[in-house]
């Protein structure tokens, strides 16, 4: 009788094992996902702070190359008279009207202003053969 009761105790503390043991595991499972939850979130702000640091940047060179582009008729070095100049912005910078200011149009200039290493783009591009090329032309419209 001894022995049964000696191994209903032993039962039982192997039970008692098994559930410290699956509690153990519950235990670490979930504190696990709730670690690894906010692991995400502090990796999800560090991304969106670059994000908007990013963003912010390029909108801030935009605008300086916006406000460099407008009041680039007014430097030294300007091929044309700033009175001669309209700003149309895209696809091209400004259209030059060479002697306007004496009622003679003698040429009509394209100007694209760049700054630092940028390049004409494909439509830029285009604009520059067409008018290299003579393909310009000038029409009246009536209504």
């Amino acid at each position: 009788m001894l022995t049964i009761v000696n191994n209903y105790k032993m039962e039982i503390q192997y039970l008692i094992i098994i559930i410290a043991l699956l509690i153990m595991v519950f235990l670490a499972y979930y504190a696990g996902k709730a670690l690894g939850k906010r692991y995400m979130f502090d990796v999800m702000q560090s991304v969106m702070e670059n994000e908007k640091k990013k963003a912010m940047d390029k909108s801030r060179s935009i605008l300086k190359g916006q406000f460099s582009e407008q009041m680039s008729p007014f430097a030294k070095d300007f091929p044309v008279k700033v009175s001669e100049c309209r700003f149309l912005g895209a696809p091209i910078d400004f259209i030059a009207f060479s002697g306007l200011d004496e009622k003679n149009v003698e040429e009509i200039v394209f100007i694209e202003i760049k700054s630092g290493n940028s390049k004409l783009n494909d439509t830029e591009k285009s604009i520059k053969k067409a008018i290299e090329n003579k393909r310009v032309r000038f029409e009246e419209y009536r209504l």
